[in-house]
Parts: structure tokens; C-alpha cells; sequence
């Protein structure tokens, strides 16, 4: 299921990495009704952990040392994996080639996660309900609805799959936005008192209200959710805030964790350079995790265009994972026939 355009989108944001100036003396342009302007097509890719390893404990940045030790590791295993590729056919692994995953920037972190200050997540609360699916064909024994990104419970129907293979969640788009394999692309729209925030993944818009400060948030019925929640916003200084409620249950909270019902979601979009904008999250749900966490992730401007996943109308991935689950069933019963 995926999308030529991130091919192209990520090559084209390798060349603009050096417009960038300290955050400290960057001025945000401002549009026409004097915000500051985040319109444009933005990439949210990175290799940094989402969860910070513990031998760093509260350290957030990685040395220069051990940036070249990393990058000499990836190297080596760009290497070996073109290696197999020229030898092993089709059913090796991508290699770097078809995936986006590489960061930008000489600045780089040890986690996104950077609240609480060992950079994981909190303790989840006794009780909160963790879905780990399987891909291909096993079945875990869970039960529906399916609240996991990708994977699946079984094979029964499409019910028993990942939202993310239902065309009904991108695993990377939420909210909040989580760097994966690939469409870690977001277009970002304005008006004078409305924001657009498209993701690629999934092709899904949310449609941001403005309003004059957080107090004048107003509040939507309890009863009507949304896989993605009703957002509204509003500017503390440079900074959009945008605030989720109202998720409907049937997606994680996080990860695989939680149902996502009692979440709040706080994201602030600050633009820092000409080809940056900090992308910041606070997730708070009390019913899944012991505390709030917080994690940042940079966006980096892309010199393109952001074209549609057609996710729904090219699915053949639902499509031939159920077709190889009847075939299966059908060799099986012919076995048990001739026997």
C-alpha cells in the first residue's frame, strides 16, 4: 500500500537541510492575517527511538561520537542488505532505497520522548487493555474490535485486521504523528481562523477551528467520537496549539496500548527555520498510562507536492490476505476429504 509520491518526497527534502538557522534568531514569516506561516508540505521521518534506551537514562541528545557510530552501523547494514538483494531475489527485505526513515539534521536525539525525563513511557494503569496482533494469518485469541495499527487477530473477515490495513488508520498519521517505514508526509493548510492539517498517509484531513485562546475551546457532546477526534486550536505566541477530544475507542491510545476513549491529545506546531517546524505532542489518558508524556519530532520542509494515497481503492492487501485464507481453508478441507 504504498505511495510513490513519498519516494519523491524524500529525496527532495535532502537538499533543502541547509536553510536552516537557529531557532534563537529565526523570525516565522506570517501570512496574510499576520500568523505565523505554516503552510506547506512537511516530513516527520526519523530513526530515533520513540522510547529512549535505558543506558542513556535522562540524557536527550546523542554526542557527535556516537552519531558516526551509527551512521558507520547503518552503512555496514545498507551494505549487506544490497548485497542480498543481488543474490536473493525478491523476498529479501527493502533496503534504504524504498523506505524513509532517515532524519535530517546534525542534531539528533537519544528519544522523541523527552516527558518523563527517562524519555519512555509511563506505567500503564492496572487494567488498560494491550492489543498485540500478528501479521499474517495467526490468531492471537483476542476479540473485536481490532484497535491495533497493523497485524491482525485472524482471518475471518476484515474486521479481524489492523486498522491501518483497513484503510481506516494510517499507523503513522494518528494523531499524534509517529515517524514510520514510509508517507511521513503532512500538508498543512490555513485560513484566518481555520488550519488543515492533511496527513498522507490515509489521505485523512482534520479541520482545526481557531479560536482566540484554550479557554474558548468549546467542548463537543461526550457521545460523538472520531477515529481521530474533534481538534480545535489556538495560537500562544508563534506556537499552534491544537487540542483532540472526543476519540471514539475503537483506535489504541498509543502504540497498541489503551482504547483511546478517555485520551486528550495536545500537539504544538512552532515554526524554528525556514525548513523546520517542532512538532510537539502531549498525550493525556488517564484510563491507559499513570502520568502524561510528552515527545517531540521534528517536521522538515519539503520542495514538493504531496499527491493522494489511495489506500481504500487500491487495498488489494485486505483483498488477497482473506482470498489466501479461503484458499487455505479450501486445500485443507480437499486434504481432509481424500483422507
Amino acid at each position: 500500500m504504498k505511495s510513490t509520491s513519498s519516494l519523491l518526497i524524500c529525496l527532495s527534502t535532502a537538499f533543502i537541510g541547509h536553510f536552516s538557522v537557529s531557532a534563537q534568531e529565526y523570525q516565522a514569516p506570517q501570512n496574510e492575517w499576520g500568523q505565523p506561516d505554516l503552510q506547506g508540505v512537511w516530513n516527520f521521518s526519523s530513526d530515533v527511538p520513540m522510547q529512549r534506551p535505558e543506558r542513556f537514562g535522562t540524557r536527550q541528545f546523542l554526542t557527535a561520537e556516537e552519531i558516526a557510530e551509527i551512521e558507520a552501523a547503518r552503512a555496514a547494514r545498507d551494505a549487506s542488505t544490497d548485497a542480498a538483494l543481488a543474490t536473493g531475489g525478491v523476498d529479501e527485505s527493502y533496503n534504504d532505497f524504498w523506505v524513509e526513515n532517515a532524519g535530517i539534521g546534525d542534531t539528533v536525539r537519544t528519544s522523541h520522548l523527552v516527558y518523563p525525563e527517562n524519555g519512555r513511557l509511563p506505567p500503564l494503569v492496572e487494567g488498560a487493555i494491550v492489543s498485540q496482533g500478528v501479521y499474517g494469518g495467526g490468531t492471537t485469541g483476542e476479540s473485536r474490535p481490532v484497535r491495533i495499527g497493523a497485524g491482525g487477530i485472524g482471518t475471518d473477515g476484515p474486521e479481524d485486521r489492523g486498522l491501518s490495513e483497513r484503510c481506516l488508520v494510517g499507523f503513522n498519521a494518528g494523531p499524534p504523528f509517529t515517524p514510520s517505514l514510509y508517507n511521513n508526509n503532512v500538508q498543512i493548510f490555513q485560513s484566518r481562523d481555520t488550519a488543515v492539517i492533511l496527513t498522507e498517509m490515509i489521505h485523512d484531513a482534520r479541520i482545526v477551528p481557531i479560536h482566540d485562546s484554550r479557554d474558548d475551546l468549546p467542548p463537543l457532546d461526550e457521545n460523538i467520537g472520531m477515529y481521530t477526534g474533534d481538534s480545535d486550536g489556538y495560537w500562544d505566541g508563534d506556537t499552534l496549539v491544537v487540542v483532540t477530544r472526543n476519540f471514539n475507542g475503537l483506535a489504541a491510545s498509543f502504540g497498541s496500548s489503551g482504547t483511546s476513549a478517555e485520551k486528550v491529545l495536545t500537539e504544538r506546531f512552532t515554526r524554528v527555520g525556514y525548513d523546520t517546524v517542532n512538532y510537539e505532542f502531549t498525550v493525556d489518558d488517564p484510563a491507559t498510562y499513570t502520568d502524561k508524556f510528552t515527545g517531540i519530532v521534528p517536521m522538515t520542509k519539503v520542495d514538493g507536492l504531496l499527491y493522494e494515497y489511495a489506500c481504500h481503492e487500491g487495498n488489494y492487501g485486505m483483498v488477497n490476505i482473506l482470498r489466501g485464507a479461503r484458499a487455505e481453508e479450501r486445500r485443507a478441507a480437499e486434504g481432509e476429504q481424500e483422507n
